[in-house]
C-alpha cells in the first residue's frame, strides 16, 4: 500500500484519506501525507514495519538504561544539566518534568493545521525507529489525531534549535493527560478529559521517551509544506493576473514569446511566461501598445513578470527540495543507530549490550528550514510588489493608456478604486518588513549550551502572514484587471480572461460602476483567490497551467 492511500470500505470513518506511517519506504512520508492529516483530516495508521521498528529501538534504549554508565537523555538531565546523573527511581519523573517545563509558550493559539503538521511530523520521526520510544507512546500520537484533539500551542516559544522545543512540548504534555486542548466541536477543555471521552489512555513517559517527543524541527517543516502548496496556487494565479493587466494596458504579448526565455534558460520563468502566454491566447486587446501613444516597450512590471515571478518558482523548487529531505529525515537527539560505538559516556555516545547505541548529534538545528523559509518570504514580496506597480499603473490615467482615473465610473464624483490601492500598497509594505530574515538572528540560551539557534519557527510564523498578504495583493489585482478589461470597449479579451470575469462576477465580486462599499467585493476577490476558483476558471479554457 502507498503511504497515502484512499482507503475505501470497513474501519474508514467519513471516507476520510488514510496515511500508513512506515511501510518501507524509509518510514518517511510525502508532502501530499502532510497535507492530508493536517488538512484534510486524514486518518493515521502505524504500520507493521513501523511497530517492529519501534519496539528493536526500544530494546536499545532498555538495555543502555540497566546499565551503571550515564547515558544522555536516558539516565541524565538535559541541556546545561546534563552532567547530573539520574537514577531509575527518578527517570519517570525527569521525562515528565521535561515535558511540563518545556510547555512553557505564550502569546495566542497557532492555527489547528499548524498543529496537526507538527504531531504527524513527529510521530513520522518516532516511527523512523532512531528515537527509542515505545510503540504505545507512537501509537497514542495516532490515536490523538485520529479522535480530532488539537493540543494548544502558542505562537511563541521556539528558538528552532533542539527543535521546536516548547511547541512540541505543548502537544506532549496532552499525551501526558495535561494541560488544555481543543475538542472536535472547537471547545477548550482539560486534556485529561478529552483523552477519557475517546477512550485514549494518557502515556506515562519512560527513559528517553519525553526528549524525544520534543526534539525536531517538525514546527517549522510542517509549515514550510503547507506554504509551498498554497504558494504553488498563488504563483499560477499570479502569472493569470498579470496576463489580465498586461491585457488591460493594451500591451504586447510578443515578450513571452518561447524563444526569447529559452536564451535565459531559468525553468521558472519559461513556465510563467508561458502560463501568461495560454492566458492571452486569442486575446483581440494585446499588440495594441502603439495604437494612441506610441510606446517602445511596456514598462517593467509588465515586460518582466515572467522574470520576477520564475525566479520566485525557482525558490520555490529549491524549499521542495529542502522539504523533501527533511520529510526522509529521522530528527532526534540523541538517535538510536545499529552497531556499537567505542566511546562511553554522556558525551559522543554509548553502547548497549543489545549492539545498538545511543549518539548525541546536532541535526536538531532548523538552519536548512529557516533559509528557505526566509528565501520563500523575500520572494513572496517581490511578487506582491510587481503585482502592485501594475495595479497602480492601472489606476493612473497618464499611464494607463485611456483608461478612466482609477477606474471611476464619473470621476471626481467617484473615487473609483483609489482606496484599493491604498490597501494593496500597504500590504505590500507589510510584506517587505516580513522578508528581514528571521534566520539572521540567533540568541544564545539554556546557560550558552546552545549558543546559536535557527529562529525557524519564526521565519515559518512570519511566512505564513506573507502567504496570505500575497493572496490579498493578488486579489486586488485581479479586481482593478478585471474592471480594466470590462472598461475596453469595442476590445475583445481572451476567452481565458473572460471565462475569469465571468466566474469572478458568480463568485460575488462586483463589476464597474458608481462608487460603493468596496470591502466585500475585495473579500470575495479573495476568497475566488485562496480557494481556487480563480485557477479552475481559467484552465478549463488553457487546460492545466504549470
Amino acid at each position: 500500500m502507498d503511504m497515502h492511500t484512499v482507503v475505501n470500505g470497513e474501519g474508514v470513518e467519513h471516507g476520510l484519506e488514510k496515511v500508513v506511517v512506515g511501510d518501507g519506504r524509509a518510514f518517511g512520508v510525502t508532502a501530499s501525507d502532510v497535507l492530508a492529516v493536517a488538512r484534510g483530516g486524514a486518518r493515521v495508521e502505524l504500520s507493521r514495519e513501523a511497530l517492529t521498528a519501534l519496539a528493536a529501538s526500544r530494546e536499545i534504549v532498555d538495555a543502555l538504561a540497566a546499565e551503571p554508565a550515564p547515558v544522555y537523555g536516558v539516565s541524565t538531565g538535559f541541556g546545561a544539566l546534563a552532567t547530573r546523573h539520574i537514577g531509575p527511581g527518578l527517570r519517570a519523573r525527569l521525562q515528565r518534568n521535561i515535558v511540563r517545563s518545556h510547555a512553557a509558550g505564550m502569546g495566542p493559539r497557532v492555527e489547528r493545521e499548524v498543529v496537526r503538521a507538527l504531531m504527524f511530523l513527529r510521530l513520522k520521526t518516532l516511527c523512523s525507529g532512531h528515537t527509542g520510544v515505545r510503540p504505545e507512546v507512537a501509537q497514542t500520537i495516532a490515536d490523538v489525531l485520529n479522535a480530532g484533539i488539537t493540543p494548544v500551542v502558542h505562537e511563541y516559544g521556539s528558538l528552532g534549535c533542539s527543535g521546536d522545543l516548547a511547541p512540541l512540548s505543548h502537544c506532549a504534555l496532552t499525551l501526558m493527560g495535561e494541560g488544555e486542548a481543543e475538542g472536535t466541536d472547537g471547545t477548550l477543555r482539560p486534556a485529561g478529559e478529552l483523552l477519557a471521552e475517546h477512550g485514549i489512555r494518557p502515556v506515562e513517559l519512560r527513559e528517553k521517551e519525553g526528549l524525544a517527543l520534543l526534539n525536531g524541527t517538525d514546527g517549522m517543516l510542517g509549515m514550510l509544506i503547507m506554504a509551498l502548496a498554497d504558494l504553488d496556487t498563488l504563483y499560477r494565479s499570479a502569472d493569470v493576473t498579470a496576463a489580465m493587466s498586461l491585457e488591460a494596458l493594451l500591451g504586447t504579448d510578443k515578450v513571452l514569446a518561447p524563444e526569447l526565455h529559452a536564451i535565459r534558460p531559468h525553468p521558472g520563468q519559461a513556465a510563467s511566461a508561458a502560463n501568461m502566454l495560454a492566458v492571452l491566447a486569442g486575446s483581440g486587446m494585446t499588440g495594441h501598445h502603439q495604437d494612441d501613444a506610441p510606446r517602445v516597450q511596456d514598462a517593467y512590471s509588465v515586460r518582466c513578470a515572467p522574470q520576477v515571478a520564475g525566479a520566485g518558482r525557482d525558490t520555490i523548487a529549491h524549499a521542495r527540495l529542502v522539504a523533501e529531505r527533511e520529510l526522509a529525515a529521522a530528527i532526534d537527539n540523541p538517535v538510536v543507530l545499529p552497531g556499537r560505538t567505542d566511546r562511553g559516556g554522556t558525551g559522543a555516545g554509548a553502547s548497549g549490550s543489545g549492539g545498538g547505541r545511543l549518539e548525541s548529534n546536532g541535526n536538531f538545528h532548523g538552519a536548512p528550514v529557516a533559509y528557505v523559509l526566509d528565501f520563500l518570504a523575500i520572494a513572496v514580496a517581490d511578487l506582491g510588489s510587481i503585482a502592485e506597480r501594475r495595479t497602480d499603473r492601472l489606476l493612473d490615467k497618464n499611464r494607463s493608456h485611456g483608461l478612466p482615473p482609477f477606474l471611476a465610473d464619473d470621476p471626481g464624483v467617484d473615487s473609483g478604486l483609489m482606496i484599493a490601492q491604498y490597501t494593496q500598497a500597504a500590504l505590500v509594505s507589510e510584506l517587505k518588513r516580513l522578508a528581514v530574515p528571521a534566520s539572521a538572528d540567533s540568541i544564545p540560551s539554556s546557560a550558552m549550551q546552545e549558543d546559536h539557534v535557527s529562529m525557524g519557527w519564526s521565519a515559518a510564523r512570519k511566512l505564513r502572514t506573507s502567504v496570505d498578504n500575497l493572496t490579498r495583493v493578488v486579489a486586488v489585482e485581479l479586481y482593478t484587471a478585471a474592471r480594466a478589461v470590462e472598461l475596453r470597449e469595442g476590445l475583445t479579451p481572451a476567452p481565458a480572461t473572460r471565462a475569469v470575469v465571468e466566474a469572478a462576477r458568480r463568485a460575488g465580486v462586483g463589476g464597474p460602476g458608481p462608487d460603493r462599499h468596496l470591502a466585500p467585493d475585495l473579500a470575495a476577490a479573495e476568497s475566488f483567490v485562496r480557494d481556487g476558483r480563480l485557477l479552475a476558471a481559467v484552465e478549463k479554457v488553457t487546460g492545466p497551467l504549470r
